[in-house]
């Protein structure tokens, strides 16, 4: 009867010390006002490269083969709620930890310089292909910024971020790395907008 007394006292002890037990790795204050930043920013970058274009200028493209800022809107909309639905809630946060250790802040610098690089080339999967799912620009536009809030939203309020890891872009990415991706990958694709609208033949109205 002593020895189970004992036992119960020193499982009461574990729970408030936290010996024996996983605690989840928070970010930090500074972490989540980073990945807010930017993912703040790069919305303004959304708005301000598509902001005032006319229907020619939305579906100028380039060349057969490349993608109109229409598409490349879609697309952007489209990826938000892929990466944050289909791989962050549905996948890496269900995952198991990952090697003790990790240099989480080199992989969160790779992620903010490696996924906007429009020099390395990529083929969009076929869930994010462009095909008119919006129905219009302003329906992707719109579409858009309503995912971004729910992202954001899934950032303040999501614990264990950093306890979840998976196989992404650039190797062993956690959660909070993916929201980062989802913010880097509309950095990239606002460049693409800037190479259309740059072409010579872009409408000038």
């Amino acid at each position: 009867m002593r020895n189970r007394s004992l036992n119960c006292m020193l499982i009461a002890v574990l729970a408030v010390t936290g010996v024996g037990t996983i605690s989840a790795q928070e970010l930090t204050q500074a972490e989540e006002e980073h990945a807010l930043q930017y993912l703040e920013s790069t919305k303004k970058d959304v708005l301000d490269a598509t902001k005032g274009l006319s229907d020619a200028q939305w579906n100028f493209k380039p060349a057969p083969d490349r993608w109109s800022v229409a598409q490349v809107m879609e697309h952007i909309a489209a990826a938000e709620d892929f990466i944050r639905v289909n791989l962050l809630q549905e996948k890496v946060m269900t995952l198991p930890p990952g090697e003790p250790g990790r240099n989480v802040e080199k992989t969160d610098a790779a992620v903010e310089a490696m996924i906007p690089d429009r020099s390395h080339k990529a083929q969009a999967p076929d869930p994010l292909v462009p095909n008119n799912r919006f129905g219009s620009s302003a329906g992707s536009l719109k579409h858009f910024l309503e995912s971004r809030e729910t992202t954001e939203q899934f950032l303040r309020s999501t614990a264990g971020l950093r306890d979840h890891v998976m196989d992404g872009p650039i190797g062993k990415m956690d959660g909070y790395q993916f929201i980062l991706f989802i913010a880097a990958h509309s950095e990239r694709h606002v460049k693409q907008i800037n190479e259309v609208k740059a072409d010579p033949n872009f409408p000038k109205s």
